[in-house]
């Protein structure tokens, strides 16, 4: 029997609970959603007197601006940049929406940032559940959206990309995204059912690709509007499988990483492709996965094909997403490895905060 069919090693491997953040997923994007309703009330009205929109952040809050900006690029001309810096773009200015993401509040990088930022007349908003980055927004009259959640901030993404999504359509950025919403936690929770941890490895295909990335080097690959969860999906397996992971974007990678496929062939031997395809990738592109996946396969490295589901991109996004984020729990549990901690990061925060004494 898989260890991943053991309900005992879930108990023992994931004390601190990350399968029941993934497996909340659903229920934490209605909830963000439902309680972000209410933010467009909130921001004044030339909120809507944008050309652009900057988000600062950093790890999940950073991607979930990524995710937002493939999103938007399918309806408006407006450009949205996730910025992960200390410093301030210096494209912001009166005429750019400047969203402050930090779970915590206390992320360095977006404080320093947004406090640069404070200033300039642009159009300024705060994502957060406290800490300074609130108090500093409430003392200068920022908007902010405030949430509560027990976790890791990468299991909060539904409440880093649904207000996200929410402020997007107040400002006139995309349509009314209601029903996508709906479809998308719809397909997340029929995924669920059959990937989730109760479901045998024999019949459950995010277990089967978990028993092959174990002990290998996963690269991903993504395009189009799933180019960014590629992304998280790399992201997810280095902080809760605690494994080196890459990613690539097709089609670029067809014009440098295709070369390199074959050296040093050890890696070679080590590594392994995981492509996540949508049907709302471009037709060209998706040509470009079967060629290669065949230029891996004759390179003798192992490739496998996840789909997304869903009509609409967002459904589309949030179901390989969740797909992911089950992989980087199996994958911890088949490392025997507590998925939640992140020591390191807490570690190196602790050396920073020294610098400063």
């Amino acid at each position: 029997m898989s260890v991943l069919d053991d309900p005992t090693a879930y108990q023992r491997i994931d004390p601190q609970g990350m399968l029941a953040a993934i497996r909340d997923l659903p229920r934490q994007c209605r909830a963000a959603w439902q309680e972000a309703s209410a933010l467009g009330g909130h921001l004044p009205a030339d909120y809507l007197d944008i050309d652009k929109v900057v988000i600062l952040g950093m790890g999940g809050s950073a991607i979930a601006g990524d995710l937002l900006r493939s999103l938007v690029a399918l309806e408006s001309p407006v450009p949205i940049f996730s910025h992960r810096s200390y410093e301030l773009p210096l494209l912001v200015d009166e005429r750019t929406l400047l969203i402050a993401s930090s779970y915590s509040g206390g992320t360095e990088e977006v404080l320093s940032a947004f406090e640069r930022a404070l200033p300039i007349p642009a159009k300024k908003l705060v994502i957060t559940t406290g800490g300074r980055l609130l108090a500093t927004a409430r003392a200068n009259g920022v908007p902010a959206f405030v949430f509560a959640y027990e976790g890791e901030p990468r299991a909060a993404l539904g409440y880093s990309i649904m207000p996200l999504l929410r402020i997007a359509e107040k400002v006139g950025l995309v349509g009314d995204k209601a029903e996508d919403v709906e479809e998308a936690i719809a397909v997340m929770e029929g995924l669920a059912e059959r990937i989730g941890e109760s479901v045998p490895a024999a019949e459950n295909p995010a277990k089967q690709l978990a028993h092959k990335l174990h002990d290998r080097l996963p690269v991903i690959y993504g395009a189009g509007i799933l180019t960014e969860v590629a992304h998280r999906w790399k992201t997810q397996l280095n902080e809760s499988s605690k494994v080196w992971c890459f990613y690539e974007e097709l089609p670029e990678a067809n014009h440098n990483a295709i070369i390199g496929y074959a050296l040093p062939q050890a890696i070679a031997a080590q590594a392994f492709v995981v492509f996540l395809r949508s049907p709302a990738i471009h037709p060209r592109i998706l040509l470009r996965y079967d060629f290669t996946r065949s230029a891996l396969a004759e390179a003798g490295v192992e490739s496998a094909v996840v789909e997304a589901e869903g009509k609409s991109p967002l459904a589309q996004m949030m179901s390989a997403i969740l797909f992911g984020d089950y992989i980087s729990l199996y994958l911890a549990i088949l490392n025997g490895v507590a998925p939640a901690p992140t020591t390191v990061i807490d570690h190196l925060k602790e050396w920073l905060a020294a610098q400063q004494a």
